[in-house]
């Protein structure tokens, strides 16, 4: 028998409003720390300048992109998954995805932390490889680190959780689940 040990729902515990803002400040800061850095590495190599239209064509489909990324892990480890594909306000393509089984903490934490690692991580490689691009794949991933906020919210309830327990995918966060012994 399961007993819940606790429910993580981040937009009730800190408001919708406030996760957006805190959001997009972390993904600002990001780019002010990571930008610095960038620069002084690469001193005065001539920028590549395609326009306008790539860099917000990139930067429209990278939630989609993140949250693909959420799903990878699930993927490779044979969970089921329920994707519903809607238009928001008509033109925006995007989509929710639930997990129907319950995951190990192990797997909940790869799941949390793999646009990090398959989007942030190689960008900023790919800044410092390519000195001509960087400026653009620093916006790119400061952006993927500020849509992360709240997948670190919630990484940081899965990192306190027992070590035996299994995390449940809710209606709006996630429940973490513990063995009950038999009385």
């Amino acid at each position: 028998m399961m007993n819940c040990w606790k429910t993580v729902n981040i937009n009730k515990e800190f408001g919708l409003n406030r996760v957006y803002l805190m959001s997009f400040l972390t993904g600002l800061l990001a780019f002010l720390i990571l930008y610095l850095p960038y620069s002084m590495i690469h001193g005065t190599h001539e920028m590549n300048d395609h326009g306008f239209l790539p860099l917000l064509v990139i930067l429209f489909f990278l939630p989609s992109m993140h949250r693909l990324m959420h799903m990878l892990p699930l993927m490779l480890s044979y969970k089921r998954l329920r994707v519903k594909f809607k238009f928001r306000k008509r033109c925006v393509p995007t989509f929710t995805y639930q997990c129907k089984s319950k995951l190990s903490k192990k797997t909940s934490i790869m799941m949390a932390m793999a646009p990090t690692l398959l989007i942030t991580v190689p960008a900023l490689i790919m800044g410092y490889v390519f000195p001509h691009y960087f400026a653009y794949l620093v916006l790119f991933a400061s952006v993927n680190i500020g849509l992360s906020f709240s997948d670190f919210l919630y990484l940081n309830y899965f990192a306190k959780a027992p070590k035996k327990c299994l995390i449940e995918n809710a209606k709006d966060g996630y429940d973490i689940l513990i063995h009950q012994p038999k009385a």
